[in-house]
């Protein structure tokens, strides 16, 4: 079949929305038709040539997205015709030892791409164009394996459900999954974009008594107060690491987050630390990144760690993030900066690089 599609062929430029040829569901593959995705940081780095995504061939970008299931191949058995779903990049197996262990945001032996020796999912004039991560929802329609995908409830807005596909995921997940986040602990979150805000979110959930957000941009201020920081810090004009130390009497906090994917910014996130405090790294640094800090600046029994999409059990998390939502305790709705169409993706790239917005949500109907 047939479909519109944004694609990407060449770093620093913009996508072209083009017709695409998109195969249909073959055994444990379910045809999904996109209702609303995010615009999420990830798919920007490939755009500015940050990261190690072979670029062999076009590619259809996105992977923050939702929708409505419209056909499904031989032996699926988790959704049907007509059911609500999220898509997450965090495919798994569900038989190798990091899954069995309860840890498939990390599956060693993913399942959920198809064989280079199949027939690709999506082409274009008869040759393969890559899929964004086992997802590409910057797309009318979306084919994917049954284990990327989670049915949710109906009743829930498809364009506020696409967010917890990643961003919000991440970022929630961090601060109460990844980071082991105890109430009436302080926290320090560095950069406010879509998950850094759900990092607050996330902080403000778990009980913590202050959530410093940091950011550059000045007008990040006040979405990272209404979803729940207690103080923010224009590390434009002041100095960030000082300003934490400050709002904490001299203590330094209990969790730093680094949420953008700079490697100053992580080192900022270390030296803002309490004894035993911990330093998430959550952005997605390239691949030849460096992060260097002062030995004195680990205080003493700090820890220096990773968070991959928020330690998530996308099949579990994501429907109680949403029972979050829609408890009035997760604010999905204040993440939605903006909204557009497929054609408007090029805005939206340019508006997350100046600041303007946490997210930018696509929709389709």
């Amino acid at each position: 079949m047939q479909i519109e599609a944004a694609i990407f062929r060449k770093p620093h430029e913009n996508l072209t929305i083009e017709t695409v040829e998109l195969d249909d569901p073959a055994a444990r593959e379910v045809l999904v038709r996109t209702v609303a995705t995010g615009v999420c940081h990830s798919d920007l780095h490939v755009v500015d040539g940050v990261g190690r995504w072979p670029l062999d061939r076009p590619i259809v970008l996105g992977h923050e997205g939702a929708g409505i299931v419209e056909a499904v191949g031989r032996d699926v058995t988790t959704v049907a015709p007509g059911d609500h779903v999220v898509a997450c990049l965090s495919g798994f197996c569900g038989t190798c030892p990091q899954c069995l262990s309860g840890h498939p945001n990390v599956c060693s032996n993913s399942i959920v791409a198809r064989p280079d020796s199949d027939k690709p999912r999506l082409s274009l004039g008869g040759q393969p164009v890559r899929q964004f991560i086992n997802i590409s929802s910057y797309a009318e329609k979306m084919l994917l394996h049954e284990n990327s995908l989670v049915k949710i409830d109906p009743t829930i807005p498809l364009d506020k459900a696409a967010l917890v596909g990643c961003g919000v995921l991440t970022g929630v997940g961090a601060a109460l999954r990844s980071a082991g986040l105890e109430a009436g602990q302080t926290v320090a979150v560095y950069g406010c974009g879509g998950v850094g805000l759900s990092i607050v979110q996330g902080a403000r959930i778990g009980g913590a008594r202050q959530i410093i957000a940091i950011d550059q941009f000045g007008q990040k201020r006040q979405m990272a107060m209404r979803v729940g920081a207690t103080h923010f810090v224009n590390s434009s004009e002041t100095d960030p690491v000082r300003a934490v130390r400050e709002l904490t009497g001299g203590a330094g906090v209990d969790h730093a987050f680094e949420a953008v994917g700079n490697a100053k910014l992580c080192r900022q996130a270390v030296e803002s630390l309490a004894i035993r405090g911990t330093a998430t790294i959550v952005g997605v640094l390239p691949p030849d990144a460096t992060i260097e800090f002062p030995w004195m600046a680990l205080r003493p029994e700090c820890k220096v760690q990773t968070s991959r999409m928020g330690s998530n059990r996308f099949r579990i998390d994501i429907p109680h993030y949403l029972d979050f939502y829609m408890q009035g305790r997760l604010d999905l709705d204040a993440m939605v900066t903006r909204t557009g169409r497929l054609a408007d993706i090029n805005e939206a790239f340019r508006a997350m690089k100046a600041g303007e917005v946490a997210r930018t949500v696509l929709t389709f109907d």
